[in-house]
């Protein structure tokens, strides 16, 4: 009887490590194609509105 648990054990833990071997996802890395640095700011600047005066009557 001893031995009968021991082997069931043992074939049990067996096939549990077949499972975890061979049942995982396989995530493939993507390469990098891009290797520029992304760039947040604009290459157009900001244009300064030329303030207006208001008209004084004068």
């Amino acid at each position: 009887m001893l031995v009968t648990a021991t082997i069931v054990i043992s074939t049990l833990v067996l096939l549990n490590f077949l499972l975890l071997k061979f049942s995982c996802n396989k995530t493939i890395k993507p390469s990098k194609v891009n290797e520029k640095p992304i760039v947040l700011k604009s290459e157009h600047g900001i244009k300064t509105l030329t303030p207006r005066l208001a008209p004084t009557g004068s």
